[in-house]
């Protein structure tokens, strides 16, 4: 059997974060997979190093109120069969509050063997941070 391509990782990846399927996320990922989000923002880490921190950050997103949903989904093959970028907005609803919002993202994988092995993820934090509080005193 054939692992899957990079882009049929991505496509699982951002059907479930838009499912709201948090808890099978981790499952994309490889065992010593790394994630890096360079504009995350504190306390946040920036980097998230093996598939049970990465389990964590997914089980604490599903406890959180943001529902997100991948639109205008554009994927660009690279030189390397591993790497893939996707440029993507989430469409957005914050769950306690009704807010509805959008942001921008990009994201760098590469995946191996069908799992994700490394990922930089250049999501709008500040864009989510805002969205969650709306009145202005976020970040």
């Amino acid at each position: 059997m054939t692992a899957p391509a990079p882009r049929e990782v991505f496509e699982r990846l951002s059907a479930g974060i838009s499912a709201g399927r948090w808890h099978e996320l981790a499952g994309l990922y490889a065992e010593d997979a790394v994630v890096e989000q360079p504009f995350t923002l504190p306390p946040a880490p920036r980097r998230l190093e093996g598939r049970a921190v990465i389990a964590e950050h997914f089980r604490r997103a599903a406890a959180g109120p943001l529902q997100l949903r991948a639109r205008d989904v554009v994927v660009h093959e690279t030189d390397d069969p591993e790497v893939i970028v996707s440029e993507f907005g989430y469409e957005g609803r914050v769950a306690t509050t009704g807010h509805e919002f959008r942001v921008a993202n990009v994201q760098v994988l590469r995946v191996r063997g069908g799992l994700i092995v490394e990922s930089r993820d250049y999501h709008d934090h500040r864009g989510l941070a805002r969205a969650m509080n709306p009145a202005g005193t976020a970040p």
